[in-house]
């Protein structure tokens, strides 16, 4: 599994900060990362989706019922990225300082209220986009799960067929990187049942 190794002492801000330190703690930090997982670094949600594209990890679930069926969340109409379309069930930056199993536990607290379960790792992969460039670490839940989606973050979720996703792939109902990840895990995650 992909692991994230932090320096001892707090790694530097990006971009190099220029002003009062209390404005620091008005935004979330996210772990800049090598491809190996150090973290060289820490930045502003803003800066990793304002155009420079630091590499920076991210957690996502996929929950998986015993009839075959992934749950999937629609993202709400307020978030900035691909508000409105359908998701993996939990998707979530790494704060600093977080581990990756303790950002997706997170996650998937916040999101579903889900707290548990017995996560597999399933792959992590770089996926880029016009905004921001991520280490995606993969994670799959098995089982008859009670979730409660917190409306805030979700507009809502349901249970869908396979068949289903598949029949509305290139239609503009999910996240694109919804669908570029299920077609590299979707069979992994059918082989877990």
């Amino acid at each position: 599994m992909f692991e994230l190794t932090y320096p001892q002492e707090p790694a530097p801000v990006l971009p190099p900060f220029s002003i009062d330190t209390r404005d620091m703690k008005a935004s979330e930090y996210f772990p800049v990362i090598e491809p190996s997982g150090m973290v060289v670094a820490r930045a502003s949600r803003e800066y990793c989706h304002g155009g420079a594209k630091p590499l920076h990890p991210v957690v996502h679930l996929h929950v998986i019922d015993r009839y075959g069926k992934l749950y999937l969340q629609k993202r709400s109409a307020h978030k900035d990225i691909q508000p409105g379309k359908w998701d993996t069930a939990v998707g979530g930056h790494v704060d600093y300082g977080e581990s990756i199993i303790e950002a997706l536990f997170r996650e998937a607290s916040e999101e579903l209220g889900f707290r548990d379960f017995n996560p597999v790792h399933i792959l992590s992969y770089v996926f880029e986009s016009e905004i921001e460039k991520e280490m995606v670490n993969v994670f799959a839940a098995v089982g008859n799960f009670s979730l409660h989606p917190d409306m805030d973050e979700v507009e809502e979720g349901r249970f869908w067929e396979i068949k289903e996703i598949e029949e509305n792939f290139g239609k503009s109902v999910f996240t694109p990187n919804f669908e570029k990840e299920f077609s590299m895990i979707g069979g992994r995650l059918v082989a877990l049942l």
